[in-house]
């Protein structure tokens, strides 16, 4: 034992002595000291040592080198990235390691929100994506969806055996809402992509900065003044050429059908969220105290118009739209909560009757449903901001944001087809005006009018200026676009009626 100590106190003082003559040589590559060739001391041995600089002592040369610096390369690896960015996922983007982040769903959900948000960022035109963001797009959200091919579920299967017997075992599979809706969201994705791609030919409409624009290309080609950050769309005098006129509703078109699945899957993969319990403390106790006295009056009256009752309240801007969202969110979980409910001293109960509630809150999805047709890319209300906080499932994470982020990709490429749609529909009123008004012939004097014989002192040669005059056309074309959703006063239409029109009947035990 005393030996054993003896070998290892000289090996460790002798090892200690190389690392003193490597640091205190001049030349410790050249040195030919008996302690710098041997390593156990000893005159016989054969084990050369070499001395091997440590990697945090400063180089002779050049200073120290990270390991994420352009060595050799521009970026860092696709290997350093993907550390990287599944390191946050599993720290739950708490970088110090102290156990305080947020659930491994939430994190992942985030990821897809913040990747979505540095490669897109506000589709401000009709144009290809570059190569290096689609790439980029295309490699991340991969490894991000990569989770959801380790979510599986038990289903049994049936295996042959050796004798040629057949048993039941239970194998693994992808689960099934994974398995249906990932390969889904992926087409969508690319019908995105292939949409953005196909205006790389388009030369009849151009994009001037707001403000490089004149007076009347920003009259003409922007919709909302108050988004001045968007370019304007410039039209050639003449409009659009029936050709790119159909290309572009047919473009329109596309979009339009990706948005409506995107919002499909995302609306279907919140409804299998539980709501926390902190959003529903934060509930008042019945619906007419979320709703107010206009709106809860219409909804129980007996004959009810969702289009009506939409056209009276105040949906100017986006925050009034998301406060009466949430509002009737808000009234839909309370009624809810009452129809299971089974004690009947409980807080949430009343004196409405089971029948009238399942039918206000039907009432209530049904105008749900018309603002989320009406306003596509509205911000999350507040039950959805709550679901997806507390939210555990990865599965649901995964679907629900992907979804998210496509559907807030086609709605911005729809409203720059809008855009192109309003410019050329504005200048092709303004040219039509102006060649109607240089191809008719002045009356002669002799004629007469019908304002003539009945006395009424008309200015023939009086001429509409349209020159200037854009707010009036502006106007008008607003009013056209407003008749098609004026609702008929004529003939009421029951809810039944504007249920089956936005979806068909769903039966009471379906939705439970």
């Amino acid at each position: 034992m005393v030996r054993a100590f003896d070998r290892s106190r000289s090996s460790s003082f002798n090892f200690r002595k190389m690392f003193e003559k490597l640091h205190h040589s001049p030349d410790t590559t050249t040195s030919s000291s008996p302690e710098s060739k041997s390593f156990g001391g000893s005159a016989g041995g054969s084990a050369e040592v070499h001395p091997v600089a440590s990697p945090w002592a400063p180089s002779p040369d050049k200073g120290p080198v990270s390991r994420l610096s352009k060595n050799g390369r521009a970026y860092p690896s696709d290997i350093d990235l993907m550390k990287e960015k599944f390191a946050k996922l599993l720290l739950g983007e708490d970088m110090s390691g102290g156990g305080k982040g947020v659930s491994s769903a939430l994190a992942l959900s985030n990821a897809v929100t913040n990747l979505a948000a540095s490669v897109f960022g506000e589709i401000r035109r009709l144009e290809p994506m570059p190569a290096e963001r689609k790439a980029r797009w295309r490699k991340e959200v991969d490894w991000l969806l990569s989770v959801t091919d380790h979510i599986v579920e038990l289903v049994p299967s049936q295996q042959a055996a050796a004798d040629g017997s057949v048993m039941e075992i239970m194998v693994t599979k992808q689960r099934s809402d994974l398995l249906v809706n990932i390969p889904a969201l992926r087409k969508l994705d690319a019908m995105l992509l292939d949409c953005l791609h196909n205006f790389r030919d388009q030369k009849e409409f151009t994009y001037v900065d707001f403000k490089d624009a004149n007076e009347a290309e920003k009259a003409t080609g922007q919709r909302d003044n108050d988004k001045w950050w968007i370019p304007t769309v410039k039209i050639p005098p003449g409009g659009l050429s029936d050709t790119t006129k159909k290309w572009l509703q047919k473009q329109k078109d596309a979009v339009n059908q990706v948005l409506k699945a995107a919002m499909a899957t995302n609306a279907q993969v919140l409804s299998e969220m539980e709501i926390p319990e902190s959003y529903i403390e934060s509930l008042p106790k019945n619906g007419r105290a979320s709703l107010g006295d206009i709106i809860y009056k219409s909804i129980t009256e007996e004959f009810f118009d969702p289009d009506s009752l939409l056209s009276l309240m105040d949906l100017t801007s986006d925050h009034k739209v998301l406060d009466l969202k949430n509002r009737i969110e808000a009234s839909i979980v309370i009624w809810k909560r009452k129809m299971n409910q089974k004690d009947g001293k409980s807080s949430w109960s009343s004196a409405v009757s089971m029948e009238k509630r399942e039918l206000f809150e039907e009432r209530a999805e049904t105008m749900l449903l018309i603002l989320k047709h009406n306003f596509p890319g509205l911000p999350q209300s507040s039950l959805d901001i709550s679901k997806i906080q507390y939210n555990k499932d990865v599965g649901h994470a995964v679907l629900e944001s992907y979804s998210r982020v496509l559907e807030s990709l086609a709605a911005a490429i729809l409203n720059r087809i809008d855009d192109v749609i309003y410019a050329d529909a504005i200048v092709s009123k303004l040219s039509l005006n102006s060649s109607s008004e240089t191809l008719s012939p002045p009356l002669s004097p002799t004629s007469m009018t019908l304002s003539d014989f009945m006395g009424w002192n008309v200015d023939q040669g009086a001429k509409i200026k349209i020159s200037g005059k854009f707010n009036e056309i502006f106007k008008e074309y607003e009013n056209e676009k407003l008749m098609v959703k004026t609702p008929r006063e004529q003939k009421k239409i029951s809810y039944l009626e504007r249920l089956e029109q936005w979806g068909g009947l769903r039966s009471p035990t379906a939705r439970h």
